[in-house]
């Protein structure tokens, strides 16, 4: 009787170590897939770096997978820089004397090749495809329509933090503008695009973390903001009340 008391209360302890150890697991799992669930991503990504750039070649240059590559591009428009911006030279001063030194050298070395006993140099034949440049003009279209769109429903007054966003973006751009002229920015931009992606992408926890830490603050100072002066103005009609 003694050694079936003795079992019974080794199968309940068992049990109860058991589902224990069960329950705690299953705890420990809970926070861990909460917190996969929760990672915070700068803008809100769900993609890597490579796929949110498009993807392809252009993403690999931008994040330096051929270095040669994105070298090569960094200098040449590093040169085009110095040459239009620092030397002063003219875009159209620059495609002349292109022109004339590469017509020059061609013609010269066809009529020279009768003399030095070499074949005249073959000119490739070049040509626009037609297909790409409607292809780009339809992308670009499409593009333009669709800024357009969301520049008159800003303007119409139905969201208010948009229309903010954009004033402010618009009047740091003509600051920016009113500093350096347009191939400046454009370089400015093609460096950044060239350091900020992989450098996000190599430490992209860090970054993360403090965008996170960063995003919360801002988000408590737009309550307020919102709270004290947003509420207060009167907003345009909305849509429901316009078709009715």
């Amino acid at each position: 009787m003694a050694d079936h008391e003795e079992s019974l209360m080794e199968k309940i302890s068992e049990k109860l170590h058991g589902h224990d150890s069960s329950s705690s697991d299953s705890d420990n799992d809970k926070p861990s897939s909460s917190l996969k669930s929760k990672v915070f991503r700068l803008f809100g990504r769900e993609k890597p770096v490579h796929q949110v750039l498009g993807g392809g070649k252009p993403a690999d240059v931008f994040l330096w997978r051929n270095k040669k590559i994105s070298a090569g591009a960094l200098g040449v428009a590093t040169s085009i820089w110095v040459l239009f911006e620092l030397l002063e030279y003219h875009l159209l001063t620059l495609i002349c004397h292109g022109l004339i030194v590469a017509l020059a050298g061609i013609f010269l070395w066809s009529n020279a090749s009768t003399f030095i006993n070499k074949s005249p140099p073959r000119i490739p034949e070049v040509s626009v495809p037609e297909k790409q440049i409607l292809q780009f003009a339809s992308a670009l279209t499409q593009e333009i329509n669709q800024a357009i769109s969301t520049l008159r429903e800003i303007a119409s007054g139905r969201d208010l933090k948009k229309f903010i966003i954009i004033i402010a973006g618009l009047w740091v751009f003509s600051s920016l503008g009113s500093c350096c002229n347009f191939l400046t920015l454009a370089y400015i931009a093609f460096v950044l695009l060239h350091t900020l992606p992989v450098l996000y992408e190599k430490y992209e926890d860090q970054v993360d973390s403090l965008s996170e830490k960063a995003t919360i603050e801002l988000k408590k100072h737009y309550k307020v903001f919102d709270a004290k002066v947003l509420s207060k103005i009167p907003r345009g009609p909305m849509k429901g009340k316009k078709n009715a």
